[in-house]
């Protein structure tokens, strides 16, 4: 937590880091954390994959973040390819490690699901999900939402009465999906007021440093890309190291417009990179 140096009040500074594919590059990501550390987040989530491929993986880190750290870990776990079984499993093992904040997400088909297996799925939506997590523990819940409207909602209406109901479920707060168009989550932030969704909002933040990671982004998260941004990947298309430090700068920029709207947490999505935090962290808490 640092103080907002615009309005003088508290900000909730977060990351997301994510599991390694190789058990051998897990120690990659421990010495990840331990420099994510220094800047004393309020809490970092571990991502893992649809079904809980890596949920062993993401349990071992948050237990890390946890104890070792000292940090708040929040736990992601997806309603797609869960069972109630896998779901049990996975809620005593965050609990044999002491974590009990989770991310309830409905989460993207698994690979090796069928399209009849994910329409037959257990659990439909992370509002199913999270109904069971509460009925099992003592968790708190975190939840996500879209400033852009979910790719797969009718319309604002239909999307922000869905919101509603999952966090009617239980939810204690929410990480937007990434964005890059700030106007598009203050626009969010006050539908969100005419639906009676009081929780905490984290903005979350993207650092595009590559010209080819804005393409990936984009389709998962259905953000639109302003024409600011397009423009500074245009012009550094063939320079990597200019787009890093540009897309660094755009981060730096979002997040100062944020802090000047007076918006109470930044969540930042690192991609492993704790020289990117640090860099954005401090440009922003200075």
């Amino acid at each position: 937590m640092f103080k907002n140096k615009y309005t003088g009040e508290d900000v909730i500074f977060s990351c997301e880091v994510f599991p390694p594919k190789r058990n051998d590059d897990m120690y990659d990501i421990f010495r990840t954390l331990d420099e994510i550390t220094d800047l004393k987040p309020d809490f970092i989530s571990v991502t893992y994959g649809a079904g809980g491929s890596n949920s062993k993986k993401t349990a071992t880190i948050a237990s890390y973040i946890k104890n070792i750290c000292e940090v708040q870990p929040l736990a992601h776990m997806t309603a797609a390819g869960m069972t109630e079984e896998k779901l049990d499993e996975l809620l005593s093992e965050l609990k044999r490690k002491q974590v009990d904040q989770i991310l309830a997400l409905r989460g993207d088909k698994p690979r090796d699901m069928s399209e009849e297996e994910f329409e037959a799925r257990h659990y439909k939506f992370a509002s199913d999900l999270i109904d069971d997590i509460k009925k099992k523990g003592d968790f708190k819940i975190t939840a996500a939402c879209y400033p852009e409207i979910h790719p797969e909602s009718v319309n604002l209406d239909d999307d922000l009465k869905f919101l509603k109901y999952k966090v009617d479920r239980g939810v204690e707060s929410l990480i937007s999906q990434m964005f890059f168009d700030n106007e598009k989550f203050y626009d969010f932030l006050d539908n969100l007021k005419k639906y009676d969704v009081t929780c905490p909002v984290h903005a979350g933040i993207m650092p595009i440093t590559r010209a080819n990671q804005l393409g990936t982004s984009v389709s998962l998260s259905g953000s639109s890309v302003p024409q600011k941004l397009s423009n500074l990947i245009a012009k550094y298309a063939d320079d990597p190291a200019g787009m890093r430090q540009a897309g660094i700068e755009y981060a730096i920029w979002q997040c100062e417009d944020l802090l000047r709207h007076n918006v109470k947490g930044i969540h930042l999505y690192c991609m492993n990179k704790s020289d990117i935090t640090k860099e954005i962290y401090e440009a922003i808490s200075g």
